[in-house]
């Protein structure tokens, strides 16, 4: 019998030890997922490169051995403010930490150590794959007239995959999405400048290694860089210059709500934005502005951006 691509389940769950699987169930820790890949196995191969009296290929070993998903997520809330987002395990194991303030809020902040780790398991029609200790990437993408999404790409341990029954798997903890448009989408700000929003891309740009030595195997993340681009309708120089702050470095705000109901609104927001070479591009005969940005923290540390679900 052939495997169906539709026939696919995500199920994630925060590790209380790092590698060792916690055991997530289709009842409680089912992932929505859309857009979704995986290399099952990355293989690092050492060749014997053996010498004899006849032409011929030498066996290649396997080194070291792990395993890479990618997948989108939709930007929503959980429903209930001060509730954590069923994609919340994912955010913490992209390098951030979850603070929950009951009836109002949870926010989503760098981290710099102490990472999270998620198991991650993927079946697709029977066939098991269990990928532990996972670390990734976050990349928020947000265009008018689509639905805002993040986009995660994880990098795992690579664990024997086996035939298993895929399980039953539950989805109210996920929200019905809004798709990024006035009604939908307000609130944003740039440099105090708040214009007509086409797309906002922020990239945390996260450093992931797998780590393979005798006595460690491990996904680490070892760097952050927050960057991307927004594009909105070019204003005019006494409306706002943002070729100045660029030539200046100078920080500015960043602001935007996604979401119109208390418990599925998501703000993203950050005070730390450094604006460079600002250019414009067309779009149906009227002038936007492209400028890409990156985000630094203080010298505090750890404060260039946060996510707000509220």
């Amino acid at each position: 019998m052939p495997l169906l691509t539709r026939k696919r389940t995500i199920l994630a769950k925060t590790e209380v030890t790092y590698g060792t699987d916690p055991t997530p169930t289709g009842a409680a820790n089912a992932v929505l997922v859309r857009n979704m890949s995986i290399t099952p196995l990355n293989a690092e191969l050492v060749s014997r490169d053996l010498v004899r009296p006849y032409l011929g290929g030498s066996e290649q070993l396997i080194a070291s051995s792990y395993v890479s998903i990618e997948f989108e997520v939709e930007m929503a809330g959980s429903g209930t403010a001060g509730t954590a987002p069923a994609y919340g395990s994912l955010l913490r194991a992209c390098g951030m930490v979850e603070t929950i303030q009951a009836a109002v809020s949870v926010t989503y902040a760098p981290v710099s150590a102490a990472f999270s780790s998620v198991t991650i398991y993927y079946n697709i029609d029977g066939v098991l794959h269990k990928l532990t200790g996972c670390r990734g990437n976050v990349e928020i993408d947000l265009k008018a007239r689509q639905i805002p999404v993040y986009k995660f790409s994880f990098t795992g341990l690579y664990n024997a995959p086996t035939d298993t029954v895929a399980p039953a798997v539950t989805y109210t903890a996920w929200q019905t999405p809004l798709a990024a448009n006035s009604d939908n989408s307000s609130g944003f700000s740039l440099f105090s400048y708040s214009g007509a929003l086409e797309s906002l891309n922020l990239n945390f740009n996260n450093g992931i290694q797998y780590r393979s030595l005798i006595g460690a195997e491990d996904v680490l993340l070892t760097d952050r860089q927050v960057g991307g681009q927004i594009v909105f309708e070019a204003p005019t120089i006494t409306a706002k210059d943002f070729f100045t702050p660029a030539l200046s470095a100078t920080l500015g705000a960043l602001d935007i709500t996604h979401g119109t109901v208390a418990g599925n609104r998501v703000q993203i927001t950050s005070t730390r934005v450094n604006v460079n070479n600002p250019s414009y591009q067309d779009m149906n005969g009227i002038q936007m502005l492209q400028v890409p940005v990156r985000l630094v923290p203080s010298t505090a540390g750890n404060d260039e951006v946060s996510i707000v679900v509220k």
